[in-house]
This record gives C-alpha cells, sequence and structure tokens, in this order.
C-alpha cells in the first residue's frame, strides 16, 4: 500500500442511527442489507493518505495523512485531534489492553508509540526500511511492522516497547492480519503469495500462492470459518481457507484495491476499488460459493478503508487530484500525484434503509 498508488451534503446523525437500527434488523434477519454512501466529511489538509484503523469501544477513526494521523470522532463525525510528527504515515495499530497505539512511519524508519487517551507520543522505535502495515497480536502481545523497502518484519514487544527480532519475508509485504491463535498471515505483492508466520517462533512456517490473483494488497479474515479474503490488482478477490492454504473462490472486484474487510455478523466481505470508484461487497451464498451481492458507488480514489463492527458502517478516504500545470504531463507509473489541498475527505458507507 505505498501513497505512491493512491494514492456533507450530509444526512443527520439522527437519520443514521435510524440507519443502523434497520441495517441491525436486516442482519438478525439473515439478509445483506443494501449498502450507499451517505456520508462525507470534510477533513481538508494537504497531501496523501494511507490506511485508516477503527476503534470501535473508543468511538474513533484514526486516518494516515501525509506526515500526521488525524483522530476522527465516529459518534459525532468531527475531527477531535491530530498526532503528529509521523512521517510518511502508512499505517496505525492499537494495542487493546494495553492502552497503547502505535503509528508506521515509512518516512524514517520508526514506530511511533502513542496514548489513544491523550493522543501524546510516549516513544519512538527503529524498525526496517520503509515500514508499511502495522499489526497487534493479542496472542502474543507482539507488533509487527510490515517493511516494503527491507522486505521483512520487525517485531516489537508490545509490554516493553523493545525489538525482539526481524523475520525476512522473501518479498515485499502488503496488508497482515492475525487467527489471534498465535498465526499470522501477510500478503506478499510482488511473489502474489500469502507468507504465514508463528507470532511465537518469529518465523515462516508455509507459504501459500494466490494464483490467479496477482499483486495482492488488502486482506481480511473470517476466524470464524477460517478465511482469508485478499484483493489484488488484475481485479480478483482471492478467497483462501487457512487451514489448508488452498484457493476455495477467486470473484471478480473492481480495479485498484488497497484493502479489504469482512463484516462477522454480516458475512461480508468489502474491497475499496479506488480506480472505479466502487466498493465491492461480496457473500458466501453456500459453502464454497461465493457472488458479488452489490457493487456501492464510492469516489475515485477511495482505495483504503476500515469497519466499524459495532455500527457495520465502512470508512474510506479520498481527495481531489490536483490537475497538472500548463505543460506539466499527468502524473502516472512510479510519479507520485498530487491533490488539492482541503479536498481530503472521509467517506462513510452504511446500509441504505428500506
Amino acid at each position: 500500500m505505498d501513497t505512491k498508488r493512491t494514492g456533507l451534503s450530509g444526512i443527520l446523525v439522527t437519520a443514521i442511527g435510524c440507519i443502523i437500527a434497520l441495517g441491525g434488523a436486516a442482519f438478525s434477519a439473515g439478509k445483506e442489507p443494501s449498502y450507499k454512501l451517505i456520508k462525507r466529511v470534510p477533513v481538508g489538509g494537504e497531501g496523501g493518505w494511507d490506511c485508516l484503523t477503527v476503534d470501535s469501544s473508543a468511538k474513533r477513526c484514526y486516518i494516515s495523512h501525509q506526515s500526521h494521523v488525524v483522530v476522527l470522532d465516529i459518534a459525532k463525525d468531527t475531527v477531535i485531534g491530530d498526532i503528529s510528527n509521523t512521517p510518511g504515515v502508512h499505517a496505525i495499530a492499537l494495542a487493546y489492553g494495553l492502552h497503547k497505539g502505535y503509528i508506521s512511519n515509512g518516512g524514517d524508519n520508526s514506530v511511533t508509540v502513542f496514548d489513544p487517551n491523550t493522543l501524546k507520543e510516549t516513544g519512538r522505535i527503529k524498525v526496517g526500511d520503509r515500514p508499511d502495515v502495522i499489526l497487534f497480536d493479542p496472542a502474543t502481545k507482539h507488533i509487527f511492522t510490515f517493511n516494503g523497502g527491507s522486505k521483512d518484519s520487525t517485531v516489537i514487544n508490545a509490554d516493553n516497547d523493545t525489538v525482539i527480532g526481524t523475520i525476512p519475508l522473501g518479498g515485499k509485504p502488503e496488508f497482515a492480519v492475525s487467527d489471534e491463535k498465535g498465526r499470522v498471515f501477510v500478503n506478499i505483492e510482488d511473489k502474489s503469495e500469502i507468507a504465514v508466520i508463528d507470532a511465537q517462533k518469529l518465523t515462516v512456517t508455509s507459504r501459500w500462492p494466490l494464483a490467479p490473483g496477482q499483486e495482492p494488497s488488502g486482506l481480511a479474515i473470517d476466524r470464524r470459518n477460517q478465511q482469508l479474503f485478499s484483493v489484488c490488482s488484475n481485479g480478483k478477490m482471492i478467497i483462501t481457507d487457512y487451514t489448508t492454504g488452498k484457493v476455495i473462490a477467486t470473484p471478480d472486484i473492481g480495479k485498484g484495491p488497497d484493502g479489504a474487510a469482512f463484516d462477522p455478523e454480516t458475512g461480508l466481505a468489502f474491497s475499496p476499488n479506488g480506480q472505479d470508484g466502487t466498493l465491492t461487497v461480496i457473500k458466501e451464498e453456500t459453502p464454497g460459493q461465493f457472488k458479488v451481492v452489490q457493487t456501492v458507488t464510492t469516489v475515485p480514489l477511495a482505495r483504503t478503508m476500515a469497519l466499524d463492527m459495532r455500527t457495520h458502517l465502512v470508512y474510506l478516504v479520498t481527495a481531489k487530484l490536483k490537475a497538472p500545470a500548463p505543460g506539466e504531463a499527468p502524473a502516472q507509473g512510479g510519479r507520485r500525484r498530487s491533490f488539492e489541498p482541503g479536498s481530503f475527505e472521509v467517506l462513510i458507507v452504511g446500509p441504505a434503509a428500506k
């Protein structure tokens, strides 16, 4: 999830509450809800972005934005704070139970440790080259950074914030998830595979090919049914049985995904597609048979996401591309794109009222 690739006329809060209530009724009836873009929250500022993380219990969303982290109150949909000095920020992990947060800073190869109550930095840890995704594994209380430059994972003991190991990954890591029982799974983008990590021994134990998927980025997990959902740059979601490592389904998604999520209550998997400006919603209709149940129109460049498990709302971020100056060629390939100042915003997608 490199930033180079990324990348209200509003509904009333009371109306959102009604929508959520209706969604909950639909969930209990065993039917998937119909989703739509229900709100756009202006944030402003300048620069690109990468991951965002929802803390459902605290009703907050942490959003990476160039060199700082924006903190959104998702009960009121207002910005309530900011964590500064996070150069080249990529992602945010929360160590539940330890009252700590961790931010991967790709710009200076470090991790910021912060207090979620005060949003103040409490420490800084040097890690591998260009840390991208960051993950807390509750089974071991380890923080894993997945370093795109050094193609490895730095492991931090979250009890005392010390580095306890480095795991070579043999390729460029992208998103990762934990089964919360001692294993961590990570997409390896340039190898089109999943690497399986023993979170206690700090070793790679298996490598599972994702063909026909290519260049996987976003990864989500269904722990109850023991399945992984890898979104790939060639318009495929590769669904893997993580007891065997076998691919069990390959439904089509949109173009330009860089995130994924799975909602265990609804049984829905999501792929945000930045190139298309859509959100693909997928459901397992019968064992092993997955179907696209909806393609939601969002906004172009909205390619990373977070899911609030409490409300079932999907959060995405985007901004408007800056038009090239006269005579300047549009940004493409490896060239970084620039965005219109002040256009950065949060998109909220949720169940539509019936």
